[in-house]
Formats: structure tokens, C-alpha cells, sequence
């Protein structure tokens, strides 16, 4: 007869031969740390976690190596060398995301940046069709873009150089750039839709990359039934759709075919036009998560890298002095200014570049799977692999830049002083899945920087030395709340 401890001590022996089954089956990995039962080898990142915890690892393990989150085994390439020969050199087999249970739950593997296969393809080459026809190089929304930037630059001015939290102000701007680039129009920083839709996006990627986040991976089925943070994670989400489908609604009544406006009106023109294609992916649903991946990567990011940029300025008061000389005696007091004049402020440029570099935004790059097996530096990463390329190890990687961890525009300048483009700078991914609104990124960056260094001195608060360089760790690295002042240049525009 069955007792319960002879019940416990089977299902003890089951449990066990499965995990070493699964060891087994895995062998041909790259190293890491060791696998335990149910938390994998998430034990040694979990432990004092911060920024650096993936290159902790790597300084041991080797530029190739296995993390197992939980049951998942994740391949971590780590540096220049490894990433390149991963993300670039073998680009066609690491193209695909990671079906989690997680990203699945968020987006079905619909839209741009969580889907595979076809319905990746024919969605990213939309999105990179239409972001040029929207004026991506273009004037018109640069246009925009320089408008966004003259309303912070007078919310500024109303701080009146009294000590503030640029955060929210920057974050408004940045957005209203999507916004437009979404739905042909802004929103006021008063507008209650508008405050949710920002707060929700907020939300959801401070939930990324978190306990709770690797708790719904491992025991999915277990983390549906259960409360916390994931739960308003997908509440949030729900709210950022529902955002969405509204202004599609909006769109469908004032469509405009012969001439579109927006993201939206020539997604709907192309679903009209592929009704008959029985293989289009054309639907509301990919339209829908399309928007909200193009709200993610471009509100976040751009947002966190000026923040890092008003705080580094604050705190390099000399090479703020040297960013505005070089504004001075290239733009004068003219009042206009493009994109295509980075090319005549070669410091300028360089000093944009080094904050990326030298505080990069991401924890790590968005997670990829390997579609094929692919033999890489003696190691053997199979088919179906997760795989991050740790794009951080990138941009500190001592072999690849004189001084990593000190903030040195001169990684970007020759002898003589001009801009040099570096093969190691990678802030936005690299291949076939590089970031979509990279050029996007780079003309709100040099705008709103340049708008505000023109027209500001930032300094710390009265009897603040120097702002601390701490960072909020989680799936994006903004720095941790500060306060600045904005003091305003008499030859300011």
C-alpha cells in the first residue's frame, strides 16, 4: 500500500530525474552558474543585482555563457567581439523573439517588436515604409519635433532658475512626438487620457525585467491565478489598447485615403488594400500592438537619454561650456536650425554620443532566439536558444573604447577634432532586429539637446556640488530622481 511518504519520496525521485534529464539534454550549452531546481541559475543575478551583474558573470564564465532563468536557458553574449559575431555576423539566425509567457501575455505575438516569421517581416517593413513617407529625414517631422522643443524650452524658462525635476516635462515632449507620428496630433500636459495613456506605458516597462516578471515565465499557469504586480501589467496594457482603439475609431470616421496623415491612416489604407491578400497580416490587432511598440521604444529611451544628458551637462560643466561655444559660433543667433547641422557641430555630436555610450539605457538588448544551431567561439548554441546580447558590455568594453567607464566625449573625435563614427557603438541594436526609430531617436536627441543647451545653463541646486550618478534599475536605466536649474543664457534662442 501507497503511504504518503513513499508517495513523497517517488514524486522526490521523479522530480530529480527529470532535471537531470533536462541537464543532459542541455550539456552542449555554454557555461554559467549553476542550475538549480526551479530558480535555474537566476540565483547569482538576484543577489545584489544592479547593472553590471551580467558582466560580473561574464568575467567568469567567459563572453558566451548560459544563465537559466528558471527552466529557460538564456545564452548571454557578452562584449563586442561576441555580439558581433552573434547579432551581426550570424544576423539571419538571430532574428526571431522568444514566445515567453510573459511577452505572449502582452502581445500576442502580434505587431513589430514580439512577433516572428511573416507577420515580423511584413510588419516591420511597414513600419519602415510608412516612417519614411511620414518624413523620417524629412522636414515635416522634424517639424514637429522642433516644436516639441521650443514648448520644453519655455516650460523650462518657467522654472525661472529655480531648482526642478526635469522628468515629467521631458517625458511630455517626447511622447507628444509619437503621438503625432501615431495619431496627427498632441496632447496638452493637462489632458487626463493623455496622463493615463503615459502612466500606463510608464508601468509597463518598469514591470520588465522584474521578480515578478521571471515568476510568470517559470509558473505561468500559477501566476494567472494569483494577485500582484503582473496583473496591473496587463490591466495597464489592456487601458494602452483600449487608448488605441479608440483614436483607430477616429481614424475610420475622418479617414483620410487620398491623403494620410499618420501611422494610423496608412495602416488602415493598407488593410483596405490587402483585404483580397488571403496571406496579409494586415489586421487591428497587429495595428493595435504596432502603435503601442512604436510608444515603447520611442517615449522611454529618448526620454532616459536626455535625463542622463541634463544630469551629465549639470555635472561636466566644462564640456557643457565647450557644447555651447561650438552652438554659438557655428549657429549664431539664428533662430532656425536642422538635423543635418550635427554635421557642422562635431563636439556637439560627440558629447550626444558618449551619454548613450556611457549610460546606456537598457539593462540589456531585447531578448532574441536563435532559429538555427550556429557554432560560435567553440560553443554550441542550438536551435530554439533564447539569447541577449548584453549591448551595455558593448559600450564599456575596455577593448573597444580608451577609457569605458570615464564620460570622454574624445571616444568619438579624432586628433584633429572631427566626429568619428565608432563599429562598437550599438545603443540600438544591431541586424536584423536593430531598433526601428533609430533615426527617429537621433534627430529628437541633437534637437532637444541642442534647443536646450542653447537657451540654458544647467547648474546642481544651491549647496549640491555634484548630482549623483545613481541609477534606477529595471528594464530601462533612467537615473534616479534629481533636481537641476535651468539658467537662462542671454544669447539664448
Amino acid at each position: 500500500m501507497w503511504t504518503p511518504v513513499t508517495l513523497i519520496a517517488v514524486l522526490v525521485c521523479l522530480l530529480t530525474l527529470r532535471f537531470l534529464n533536462q541537464l543532459w539534454a542541455h550539456r552542449n550549452y555554454p557555461p554559467g552558474p549553476l542550475r538549480l531546481p526551479i530558480i535555474g541559475g537566476a540565483w547569482r543575478i538576484l543577489i545584489n543585482f544592479s547593472q553590471d551583474s551580467f558582466m560580473k558573470l561574464a568575467k567568469q564564465y567567459g563572453n558566451v555563457y548560459t544563465l537559466w532563468a528558471g527552466n529557460l536557458p538564456v545564452v548571454v553574449l557578452s562584449g563586442f567581439e561576441a555580439v558581433k559575431e552573434g547579432v551581426i555576423n550570424h544576423s539571419e539566425y538571430f532574428n526571431e523573439r522568444p514566445v515567453t509567457p510573459f511577452f505572449k501575455a502582452l502581445a500576442n505575438e502580434t505587431g513589430i517588436m514580439f512577433s516572428n516569421g511573416y507577420t515580423w517581416k511584413q510588419q516591420r517593413k511597414f513600419g519602415l515604409v510608412t516612417m519614411r513617407k511620414l518624413g523620417l529625414g524629412k522636414k515635416s517631422i522634424e517639424y514637429q519635433i522642433q516644436e516639441e522643443a521650443s514648448q520644453l524650452v519655455d516650460a523650462f524658462a518657467n522654472t525661472k532658475g529655480q531648482p526642478f525635476d526635469p522628468t515629467l516635462l521631458i517625458t511630455n515632449s517626447v511622447t507628444n512626438v509619437i503621438c503625432f507620428l501615431n495619431f496627427g496630433q498632441r496632447f496638452s500636459i493637462g489632458d487626463e487620457d493623455f496622463l493615463k495613456l503615459r502612466n500606463a506605458l510608464f508601468q509597463i516597462l518598469q514591470s520588465t525585467a522584474t521578480l515578478f516578471h521571471f515568476l510568470y515565465d517559470t509558473f505561468p499557469w500559477l501566476m494567472k491565478h494569483l494577485p500582484g504586480p503582473h496583473k496591473k501589467v496587463l490591466e495597464n496594457r489592456d487601458h494602452v489598447a483600449s487608448f488605441v482603439s479608440k483614436e483607430i475609431e477616429k481614424h475610420k470616421v475622418h479617414q483620410s485615403l487620398h491623403e494620410p496623415q499618420d501611422f494610423i491612416d496608412y495602416y488602415l489604407l493598407q488593410m483596405m488594400k490587402s483585404k483580397r491578400d488571403p496571406n496579409s497580416t494586415y489586421n487591428e490587432e497587429n495595428l493595435i500592438n504596432s502603435v503601442i511598440d512604436l510608444f515603447t521604444a520611442g517615449t522611454e529611451s529618448t526620454t532616459t537619454t536626455l535625463l542622463w544628458g541634463l544630469l551629465l551637462m549639470t555635472n561636466y560643466r566644462d564640456i557643457q561650456g565647450k557644447v555651447q561655444k561650438e552652438i554659438d559660433d557655428i549657429l549664431g543667433s539664428s533662430q532656425s536650425f536642422s538635423y543635418q547641422d550635427q554635421k557642422k557641430l562635431p563636439y556637439t555630436n560627440a558629447v550626444i554620443h558618449e551619454i548613450q555610450r556611457y549610460q546606456y539605457i537598457l539593462l540589456f538588448g531585447v531578448p532574441r532566439q536563435c532559429s538555427k544551431e550556429v557554432n560560435m567561439f567553440g560553443f554550441c548554441i542550438p536551435k530554439g536558444a533564447t539569447v541577449i546580447a548584453d549591448l551595455r558590455s558593448v559600450l564599456l568594453d575596455p577593448n573597444q573604447w580608451k577609457t569605458p567607464h570615464m564620460f570622454n566625449p574624445n571616444h568619438f573625435l579624432d586628433q584633429h577634432g572631427h566626429f568619428v563614427e565608432r563599429e562598437a557603438f550599438l545603443p540600438f541594436g544591431a541586424g536584423a532586429r536593430v531598433c526601428l526609430g533609430e533615426q527617429l531617436a537621433r534627430i529628437e536627441l541633437f534637437i532637444f539637446f541642442v534647443r536646450l543647451l542653447r537657451a540654458f545653463t544647467f547648474q546642481p541646486p544651491e549647496g549640491v556640488k555634484k548630482i549623483q550618478e545613481k541609477v534606477v534599475v529595471r528594464m530601462t536605466t533612467p537615473p534616479c530622481p534629481y533636481k537641476v536649474c535651468a539658467i537662462p543664457r542671454s544669447n539664448g534662442s
